[in-house]
């Protein structure tokens, strides 16, 4: 119960209350531009997700728990068409890695293919979309090295 309410209210608080805010939130936009692609997110994603948080922040069950409901926040704000879209998603991470140089760092090319090893072989549509993402953050990423 109590951990609960404390999940709760670190979701509703986290900007004043998670240290580097803005580094969990642009990583859990990065994932959401994968799991978002293709609608609902399946059992294979959930599951890519909670392993791939628990790779990003180690130890620190707290901060990937988190990390995983600000991605189910943003997919579901897609979904439901509420206050975001996939279009606008894509601005904003273009527009935070250009105004915040550290972020570059935080595109973990590895890290997203396992999300896109969810995709079933046979829908060519979704599987090309993603990789159309995936190389979008990839160029991304090498436009900070120069």
């Amino acid at each position: 119960m109590f951990k609960l309410l404390k999940r709760s209210i670190m979701k509703m608080f986290r900007e004043f209350l998670v240290y580097h805010h803005s580094s969990l939130e642009f990583r859990a936009k990065l994932l959401t531009l994968m799991v978002s692609s293709n609608g609902e997110m399946c059992e294979c994603e959930k599951q890519k997700l909670k392993e791939i948080a628990h790779e990003i922040y180690g130890d620190d069950q707290e901060r990937a728990e988190l990390l995983i409901d600000t991605v189910k926040e943003y997919h579901k704000k897609i979904i439901t068409d509420n206050g975001l879209d996939f279009e606008h998603l894509i601005q904003q991470v273009n527009k935070e890695v250009h105004e915040v140089k550290r972020f570059c760092e935080k595109i973990d090319i590895g890290l997203l293919m396992k999300l896109h090893e969810c995709i079933d072989e046979e829908d060519e549509e979704e599987r090309l979309f993603q990789l159309r993402i995936i190389e979008f953050l990839q160029n991304l990423k090498e436009e900070c090295k120069v």
